[in-house]
């Protein structure tokens, strides 16, 4: 009747370990919900459509329809050390994840040894004539087992925060590969500028040694003063500094982007062009609800959010008694009959603890939970709001500056042609050398504006579409039970995890090759031409 008792009992007590796991201290998450205007600012092209409406591609710079642009990406995608390491630091949260899993299941170790003891024959209380043993051997084995029942889901939910926090650094890691793709894009615009900027130098140059040839020969024909050859000069020469910097500034752009590939500088060089050679690119916005859903500093930014309220059942939990079961159970003799069951030992026991008076150590501790989790929520309305801002910014930007590059086109044509009737005009000895070198001046930072002005509507294409998420979607996060980064018998293969989230950090083959410099591809790409004084396009 006892055993049967005994049995009850033990039922009793295992249902109710069982009822008591899986009770979750942490709040029901719900994200904020925003309340978003009736419409945006944006000057004709944000609109209201489907969500998929007019979302950037994951591979968007290639709309810009230039092979170097497009291998310099692959190359930096593929190589960059930065990214690498991001990819990395995706790794370590996964196995810290793994490693907090692990706490949920019962921690089993094995142990065995064997010793050998001699006492003295001297030693006290042994007498003369003493027949007890002088030696005593002991062989032994044994296994212990520790089990820590998640009655209050402190475990769990620190499982599920670690588990959220990979997911952040994937989002993180979404985050450095968006910045990595719009920075090898912007410096790639920029170093294409200074080409065209040099283009302008140049074609000036070869102008005003014309000039200086025509006002030489009406000096040696006694027509014009020698001041006007002087002007000529200064003119020439201060051209030429203003390209040699200009060709300053590509080389270290050019440095930028050999850095950015995982290539040394002094084995990279991108031949130099003419004009941009680019496609004008003009990307479009749909829904606003969908930016959140685009935007991975949004999705880093939500993680946290979530870690924050699970850390609140964490902070709950401790109120309640923490609870440990321990067993252990071997062998051990004086011998090698190990298995005798009259040599068998065994323990077993549970443990129970339970802070009675802390001075509000918990109570403080839930309190900062509560808090950390408002921070979380507000640092995640600030990045939502940054999102809006950026977007409403590119948009602005784009369509002000494509006005502005048409409004500098007119000034630079105005400007041409004044300089070309005022170098006729003193040709034919009808205006000073002072009003053709005013018209020069004129012309020259027209075109150099102009230059400027289309460098930076490219590039705030680029930072739109980097603002609208680059083709990301928060439905590449790796699900939480994707998160693990090995199976549960897997013992070979843990060098580099299975990637998730297309995250992978298997090393390319280049990462050690820094002397090859990324090739574009085969397609042909027109390049506008320089027309005497006017860069046609």
């Amino acid at each position: 009747m006892k055993g049967v008792h005994r049995v009850l009992h033990g039922a009793a007590a295992l249902c109710l370990s069982v009822a008591l796991v899986g009770c979750d201290m942490a709040p029901r998450y719900k994200p904020a919900q925003f309340a978003f205007p009736p419409d945006w600012k944006g000057q004709g092209v944000i609109r209201y459509g489907h969500p998929d409406d007019a979302a950037p591609r994951a591979d968007w710079w290639k709309d810009f329809h230039d092979p170097q642009l497009d291998a310099l990406e692959d190359k930096a995608l593929a190589s960059n050390p930065d990214l690498q390491a991001t990819a990395e630091s995706f790794t370590q949260a996964r196995d810290v994840a793994a490693q907090i899993a692990a706490h949920l299941y019962p921690q089993i170790n094995g142990q065995a040894g064997g010793e050998k003891y001699k006492s003295s024959a001297h030693r006290l209380w042994r007498g003369a004539g003493s027949t007890g043993p002088m030696y005593m051997s002991s062989e032994q084995y044994q296994a212990a087992a520790t089990w820590e029942p998640d009655f209050w889901d402190a475990i769990r939910n620190r499982t599920r925060m670690a588990k959220q926090s990979a997911q952040q650094s994937a989002a993180e890691y979404a985050v450095a590969r968006l910045s990595l793709e719009s920075e090898v894009a912007r410096d790639y615009i920029a170093l294409r500028g200074f080409d065209e900027q040099d283009a302008v130098y140049r074609d000036s140059i070869r102008y005003y040694e014309l000039a200086v040839h025509i006002t030489q020969m009406r000096l040696a024909g006694a027509i014009s003063a020698g001041i006007d050859v002087s002007r000529a000069e200064a003119q020439l020469e201060a051209t030429r500094a203003k390209e040699t910097q200009i060709l300053a500034s590509r080389d270290v752009m050019e440095h930028a982007l050999a850095a950015l590939t995982n290539t040394a500088p002094a084995a990279f060089h991108i031949a130099p062009r003419q004009a941009f050679g680019m496609a004008d690119v003009q990307p479009a916005a749909g829904l606003p609800s969908t930016l959140l859903e685009r935007r991975p500093d949004i999705a880093a930014s939500e993680r946290a959010m979530a870690q924050a309220n699970r850390a609140i059942g964490v902070s709950r939990a401790a109120f309640y008694p923490h609870v440990t079961f321990n067993a252990a159970t071997g062998f051990m003799d004086n011998g090698f009959d190990l298995a005798s069951l009259y040599n068998s030992l065994y323990q077993f026991g549970a443990q129970a603890a339970l802070p009675l008076f802390q001075a509000g150590i918990r109570r403080a501790e839930l309190q900062r939970s509560w808090s950390q989790y408002r921070e979380a929520e507000d640092h995640y309305r600030s990045t939502v709001l940054s999102a809006f801002q950026e977007v409403e910014d590119g948009l602005t930007n784009v369509n002000r500056l494509r006005t502005a590059s048409a409004q500098e086109k007119a000034a630079v044509d105005a400007a041409l042609r004044t300089q070309t009737m005022t170098m006729e005009l003193y040709t034919g000895g009808l205006t000073n050398y002072l009003d053709v070198v005013v018209a020069q001046e004129a012309a020259l930072t027209a075109r150099i504006a102009y230059v400027q002005v289309v460098t930076q509507q490219k590039q705030s294409v680029v930072e739109l579409v980097t603002a609208l998420g680059g083709g990301w979607s928060q439905t590449q996060l790796p699900r939480e039970k994707d998160i693990r980064p090995f199976k549960p018998l897997q013992y070979e293969g843990l060098r580099h995890p299975k990637p998730v989230g297309g995250i992978d950090t298997t090393p390319h083959p280049s990462d050690v090759d820094l002397t090859r410099m990324p090739a574009p591809s085969l397609s042909s790409t027109t390049t506008p031409a320089v027309s005497g004084n006017v860069l046609t396009r």
